[in-house]
């Protein structure tokens, strides 16, 4: 096991292609961070945990520890989803709770780099090094689904963040993305007040995200025959593809022929932007997104965006669920996060408070 260990630990200072089990070289010299051997005193007071802003009083009750933070060792392998701000969003801030909180727990960060033949090898990689704990943020549930069941098989727990697999797990952290993408959808519906040509922009086309918004979307929209989805695309959470995309469509469909965007993720809706803007459309089409990063929020405040709805990072919580499975503790099945919507009214309140 320790020959394994180190073996792994060499690839990462190496540096191995993006094909490779753990992903670019780059990726992998910024995720490999081990605690050192730091302990809090005994008689010190824990600092209290922030949970955010999603984590209200039922998801911080089915995530309070009841262990010594300190007593807490063992070995998390976390796996981020891709290198858009999300998955970056969500190491950084793994890697700040398990340093903070838990200083005798080790973490091993790997990213799938939104490939899910790499998310599978990275699975079966964190099984030969026998880590104890598996958080798991899934590019697509079916291709990484076999993995998975390889890692139940060797016995390792499997804590599943941001995206569902039916693949029986031992706790799933998240927003109802069909609840996001409903309300994305009926902020769409109140700002076209019912009439109007919307295209929508998904994400990744096998991811549970895309599947799940683009459910709450369309179920927004039934009831209002006058609110017609003109193209549904996808944009695989790319900026630049994005941009792409919309730039063809705005050709596609002149001016007064397109009413509104509904995007799945903020990080494609800002490509789509830019080339909204280049076209002169801005003040023609509305736009209404998912997730709540940062230079999101502030093109709120520029009147660039409409709206988005928060979609959180499911940190410091699934560090928090890995801590509470290494303790032996109990946890439910789905650990529901909130997600408000957020408008120009009420941005200030998250600026600087999402993680990315």
């Amino acid at each position: 096991k320790i020959g394994m260990q180190l073996m792994v630990v060499a690839l990462f200072v190496s540096g191995i292609s993006a094909c490779s089990i753990f992903g670019k070289s780059r990726q992998m010299q910024h995720n490999e961070q081990i605690s050192g051997n730091i302990r809090l005193d005994a008689t010190d007071e824990e600092e209290e945990i922030d949970y955010g802003l999603f984590c209200k009083d039922e998801c911080q009750e089915a995530l309070t520890l009841q262990a010594p933070r300190d007593s807490i060792t063992g070995t998390v392998g976390l796996i981020a989803s891709g290198t858009f701000p999300y998955g970056l969003g969500t190491e950084r801030m793994a890697k700040e709770a398990q340093t903070k909180f838990f200083p005798n727990m080790k973490l091993i960060i790997g990213n799938g780099e939104s490939n899910p033949v790499l998310q599978s090898q990275i699975v079966d990689r964190f099984v030969a090094m026998d880590v104890d704990v598996i958080v798991i943020d899934l590019v697509e549930k079916d291709s990484v689904n076999p993995a998975l069941e390889r890692a139940k098989a060797a016995g390792i727990p499997i804590i599943t963040i941001d995206r569902w697999t039916p693949v029986e797990v031992l706790t799933l952290i998240k927003a109802e993305d069909v609840e996001v993408g409903r309300k994305a959808g009926q902020h769409v519906v109140k700002l076209l007040e019912g009439k109007g040509n919307v295209v929508e922009m998904r994400g990744t086309e096998a991811s549970t995200t895309t599947l799940d918004r683009n459910a709450g979307i369309v179920e927004a929209f039934m009831g209002y025959p006058e609110i017609q989805i003109l193209e549904s695309v996808n944009a695989d959470f790319d900026e630049e593809l994005a941009r792409k995309i919309m730039e063809e469509l705005l050709q596609r469909y002149p001016s007064g022929e397109i009413d509104a965007l509904v995007s799945h993720a903020d990080v494609m809706t800002l490509g789509a932007i830019k080339a909204i803007k280049a076209a002169g459309r801005q003040d023609e089409i509305v736009v209404v997104s998912v997730d709540a990063q940062e230079t999101a929020l502030e093109a709120i405040e520029a009147g660039e965006i409409d709206a988005t709805v928060a979609y959180p990072i499911v940190m410091p919580m699934g560090i928090i669920a890995a801590a509470k499975t290494l303790a032996g503790e109990s946890m439910p099945k789905y650990i529901e996060l909130e997600a408000p919507l957020i408008t120009k009214e009420n941005v200030d309140a998250y600026k600087g408070k999402t993680g990315y």
